[in-house]
């Protein structure tokens, strides 16, 4: 679905990313680990066509090069950034409006879909997005990019901030998207939630893949841990 191959990039003359290539298949999870300065936003950032970058992307055989960001999202990859960007003035289900995916096919994914998975938001509906917790933003923000129906979608760092008992819930949202067929980049720095339900983890450090492997052969390398995740 999603092939990553001796991708590079720059923030003006910083050089951030040294090759990195990966694979995201149909329906699975790929966690993205690493430390803060590792790469792994800017990965997001070059796949969604935000920063300066070479290689080789493509997204179902097809190159993103040169492709701009609403371009990059049409085609089915969604993106949820670490900054969440709601819309402020908004309410709730105006943002979640906006975010849907305008074709004559229906989606996956609905109104009823967003407020059963995350109930607070129902509560929430018609109040304006700026008023909200950072929680119940993270929330928005998911959802906002779900309603878009993509195939793909690449999370930045969506328990940055929650609560416990909201974490398990963002886990349990991020699987409910594989069961039905959306693959899922997770960029994450709790190791428990990622190795819980990642089918496949990288880790990466200094701009560059340094581990690929399943949850089970990660918790097996504790040097791979030490060296790269640990603070």
């Amino acid at each position: 679905m999603l092939a990553v191959r001796d991708l590079h990039a720059w923030y003006g003359r910083s050089h951030v990313l040294h090759g990195v290539a990966f694979d995201v298949r149909p329906g699975e999870i790929v966690a993205l680990l690493g430390r803060n300065g590792s790469g792994r936003s800017t990965t997001a950032r070059a796949l969604m066509g935000l920063v300066e970058w070479k290689g080789a992307v493509a997204w179902r055989g097809a190159p993103l090069a040169g492709r701009r960001p609403f371009e990059i999202a049409r085609l089915g990859i969604g993106y949820v950034p670490e900054s969440r960007d709601v819309f402020p003035g908004l309410t709730v289900h105006q943002n979640l409006l906006l975010g849907q995916k305008r074709t004559k096919k229906p989606g996956r994914w609905g109104f009823d879909d967003m407020y059963r998975l995350f109930p607070r938001l129902r509560e929430r509906r018609d109040a304006p997005a700026g008023v909200l917790s950072g929680g119940e933003q993270q929330m928005l923000a998911l959802c906002r990019t779900l309603m878009g129906d993509p195939d793909l979608i690449v999370v930045d760092e969506p328990t940055e901030g929650l609560a416990p008992q909201l974490v398990a819930q963002v886990g349990a949202w991020l699987q409910a998207l594989r069961a039905r067929g959306v693959a899922v980049l997770l960029i994450e720095q709790k190791l428990t939630i990622a190795l819980a339900i990642s089918d496949r983890t990288l880790v990466m450090g200094h701009g560059r893949i340094v581990f690929d492997g399943t949850p089970a052969q990660l918790r097996a390398q504790p040097a791979v841990q030490r060296e790269w995740l640990e603070v």
